[in-house]
């Protein structure tokens, strides 16, 4: 099984550099045009089927990647990006970014997701969708999702490089996965 995941393209929020978690924000042109060349990046690939963010900016971005496919998207909610809560709307430097990562800490917040029930939120999807009988998924999502992917098939990292770990917009990470035997 190869599980292909793709970040949502440019918003202006990422611009700005302003944190935006559950804000639902659309794609700015570039995010618009990252999208397309993403597409085409994966042109000659097959999918059996795409899994995304119902958050306008991941939807617009696999809308755009599944436009010659046809295939069915299937928006599920475990795929948002962390709710960054009192955090959404502010920069990286107004509040501590790594801890707020951090998972051995697992800082709780008045409003914003913890780390620990985010991670889990997405190794549930991840155990859902790989004891299924897929050859390609596609996973349109953000860049949190992104970390605790990672961390899925590649091993929790150590604190301090969870925060760190930040694909660029529209970019494309790969992972295999031998069948589980059931």
């Amino acid at each position: 099984m190869n599980i292909f995941v793709v970040r949502h393209g440019q918003t202006e929020w990422n611009v700005l550099k302003k944190m935006q978690g559950s804000v639902d924000i659309e794609l700015n042109e570039n995010g618009l045009s990252q999208a397309s060349d993403t597409a085409d990046m994966l042109r000659d690939l097959a999918f059996d089927i795409i899994f995304c963010s119902p958050l306008k900016r991941a939807k617009q971005t696999a809308e755009i990647i599944n436009d010659d496919r046809g295939l069915y998207i299937i928006f599920d909610e475990r795929l948002r990006e962390r709710n960054y809560g009192e955090f959404e709307g502010t920069s990286k430097s107004s509040f501590d970014y790594n801890e707020f990562w951090s998972y051995q800490k697992n800082m709780k917040y008045e409003k914003a997701e913890n780390v620990q029930d985010f991670f889990k939120r997405i190794y549930d999807f991840l155990d859902d969708i790989t004891s299924k009988e897929y050859n390609n998924i596609l996973i349109v999502c953000h860049a949190g999702v992104e970390k605790a992917i990672e961390c899925y098939f590649n091993g929790l990292m150590s604190d301090d490089e969870i925060g760190p770990f930040l694909p660029d917009n529209a970019s494309l990470l790969k992972y295999e996965l031998e069948r589980r035997i059931k």
